[in-house]
Order: structure tokens, then sequence, then C-alpha cells
């Protein structure tokens, strides 16, 4: 059969799409809880740029993202006389993780907005500061809201992945379109692909739902 001489290559890329999808879906975790929390400050000075940074990585295509880190920044570093040169992965991992943590800012916005007023008040009136309401409060009642929305985020980065091929990055579409180039062979090819897109998927989602599951119970501690 000759799809199995296709796996080899094929598993190589898919284990270079599973590391991208970990890394960039972690830095954007961490993106979208700094710029969500940020746009929620009364301090200008965080406020304003987390507001830019949300605007403009949501505002703009994640393909154009990629290529400006990749080849435009090390350009505009040369003029000034700075090394902005950085490998592939690299380049790939922050256009992702700094793309999926913008849409993520406004999940956590939105988020810790939802939790009701009288639990800020009642904190306010335990003489609570605003870092403990925050963290005691405000986060433990919002995290479980946001995991749907994360899920769907984690998925649609794990598809987005596959732009890193243009950069070169031998993921599993760019191991693909090796294959497909060499053997012309694209029905075959592509349903791979497709399949194993799709499996990856399912368990990210199943590991997402896990996720969900264990913090969700945070909720009723916070209420208690």
């Amino acid at each position: 059969m000759q799809w199995l001489s296709y796996s080899t290559p094929l598993l190589q890329g898919a284990w270079v799409t599973v590391q991208l999808t970990v890394m960039s879906t972690l830095l954007g975790a961490v993106v979208a809880f700094a710029l969500g929390v940020g746009r929620l400050s009364h301090v200008r000075l965080l406020r304003l740029p987390s507001i830019a940074i949300i605007e403009v990585f949501r505002g703009t295509s994640l393909l154009v993202q990629l290529f400006w880190l990749y080849f435009a920044l090390p350009v505009f570093g040369q003029a000034i006389g700075v090394d902005l040169r950085m490998p592939p992965v690299t380049a790939g991992v922050l256009a992702l993780g700094l793309n999926i943590g913008s849409y993520g800012a406004e999940v956590v916005r939105g988020a810790i907005q939802a939790v009701p007023r009288p639990q800020y008040e009642a904190a306010k009136a335990l003489d609570f500061t605003p870092r403990q309401i925050m963290w005691r409060i405000a986060l433990p009642q919002a995290i479980p809201e946001m995991m749907p929305s994360f899920c769907n985020l984690a998925v649609q980065n794990l598809k987005d992945t596959a732009l890193v091929s243009l950069i070169s990055l031998g993921d599993l579409a760019f191991r693909a379109e090796q294959i497909r180039n060499f053997t012309q062979d694209s029905t075959t090819v592509y349903t791979l692909l497709l399949f194993m897109y799709f499996g990856m998927a399912l368990v990210l989602m199943a590991i997402m739902k896990t996720l969900e599951r264990s913090v969700g119970r945070w909720r009723a501690v916070a209420r208690n």
C-alpha cells in the first residue's frame, strides 16, 4: 500500500506541528491573561498598550504577521543596527501565540467582567486589596467560563500552524506538500493530511475538555 510509504515523513511533520501547537498555545494563554487583565486596568500605561496590541493582532492577517516577523523584522533590525533574525520555529510560535493571545484576551476580559458585581462589592467590604479580589474572587469564577472559548481557540491554533510551512518550517503541511510535489498523488496525500489534522484536533479537544472539567470546581470554591 503506497500510503504507508508516506507515513514516516508525515509523522515527522506531525511531531513538529504538535510542538508548535503546544508552545504557541501556552504562549497565547500567557498573552491572553496579560492583555485581558491589562485592558481592564485603571492604569493608562497598562490599559492603552494592551488595547493597541489586541487590536493590531486581531485586525491583521496571521499570515502577514508571520511574514513580517520572519522577513520584515530582520530588515528593520539591519536598518537600526540590531540583529533581529529568528529561526522559523521561533517566528512561528511568536506569531501564533500573539495572534491567539489577542483573541483570548477578549475572552479573559469578558469572563472577568461577567463575574457578578455583588462579588466585588462583598470583597471590598471585607477589605480585600485589588490583587486579592482578582486572584481570589474574579479569576476562580472567570476561568471556568473561559474554557469553552479557549478550547475553540486552541483547535483553531492547531489548524493555523499549517501557515508556518510558508516559511519553510517542516511541519505536517510542509511534509505533505513535499510528498505531493514528488509523487503527484494529491488525493492520497491530502486525504491523509485531512485525517491527521482531524485526529490531532480530537485529541486536543479531549485534553481541553478534561482541563475544563478540572477547573470547573473552582467556581464552587470561589462562591463558598
